[in-house]
């Protein structure tokens, strides 16, 4: 897996932000692209991924994206990307290319893509709802009293009028939170009945794992059962399809999720 990526010169968010369940999904034989590059405009305080002035984007990039995932087999196809407050649509574009170059190959594939909130471009976000993918996922990652801490260059509100935009063109909205930064009980239950009212149907929920000292320290730990009171409350919300445990990530089995949505 780790040559077929290198030799695609395409980056992993697997790899780049240090996720505890790489060795799992590689076993699988399945990855999550990381389109737009290895560097992120933001500066996010819970996440590895390098950040810094990004390279523009790669034209030929989409295609090996394709071409690996096929050279993989995969029939369930996950994207995402550093977030590009550096281009005018937020790498959207991109994007919509990668999708498409992942149908040209894979027309049977399954495209699940976890996008960034494009500063509330609303042309952008239409022109990936506009490229079709099964999923679209955008992470609210806290509760919104926690923004300025965790991820100071987010906005709750925006992210939550990006979810309600996807749920209304029929592409079902999926997102997640991290557990574990100095939440309370009753502020992640407020961001549930929030994603809920959005119309989200999937819903992801993990421990944060501090990456590296410079990262913000865990605040608290939840246990497995802990998670699994969360996952019953979030389904009792009228979520379709919820995966709550410490090591869950945002495309961690998504595949699986997808098909108990289907069920």
């Amino acid at each position: 897996m780790q040559a077929l990526i290198a030799a695609g010169r395409l980056h992993t968010v697997c790899q780049e932000a240090r996720c505890p369940n790489l060795w799992e999904c590689y076993a699988r034989n399945t990855a999550t692209f990381l389109i737009l590059g290895d560097r992120c405009t933001r500066d996010c305080r819970f996440c590895a991924v390098g950040h810094g002035a990004p390279a523009p984007p790669d034209p030929g990039e989409p295609d090996r994206v394709a071409r690996a995932a096929a050279e993989m087999g995969l029939a369930y196809v996950v994207l995402t990307s550093v977030t590009r407050d550096d281009l005018a649509d937020g790498g959207a574009a991109h994007f919509a290319a990668t999708i498409a170059a992942v149908r040209r190959r894979l027309p049977r594939a399954r495209v699940e893509v976890l996008i960034p909130d494009f500063q509330g471009n609303l042309e952008a976000l239409a022109a990936v709802i506009a490229a079709g993918p099964d999923v679209i996922n955008h992470n609210v990652e806290t509760v919104p009293r926690l923004y300025p801490r965790v991820r100071p260059q987010a906005d709750y509100r925006r992210s939550l009028q990006l979810l309600a935009r996807v749920a209304a063109s029929g592409i079902p909205a999926k997102s997640g939170l991290m557990l574990g930064l100095g939440e309370d009980e009753g502020e992640v239950c407020t961001v549930l009945e929030d994603l809920r009212a959005a119309g989200c149907r999937i819903l992801t929920l993990g421990q944060y794992l501090q990456p590296t000292p410079a990262h913000l320290p865990v605040v608290s730990w939840v246990t497995p059962e802990g998670f699994e009171a969360w996952r019953r409350r979030a389904l009792a919300l009228g979520f379709d399809e919820v995966a709550a445990a410490p090591l869950v990530r945002s495309s961690y089995h998504a595949d699986e999720c997808f098909q108990a949505l289907e069920r």
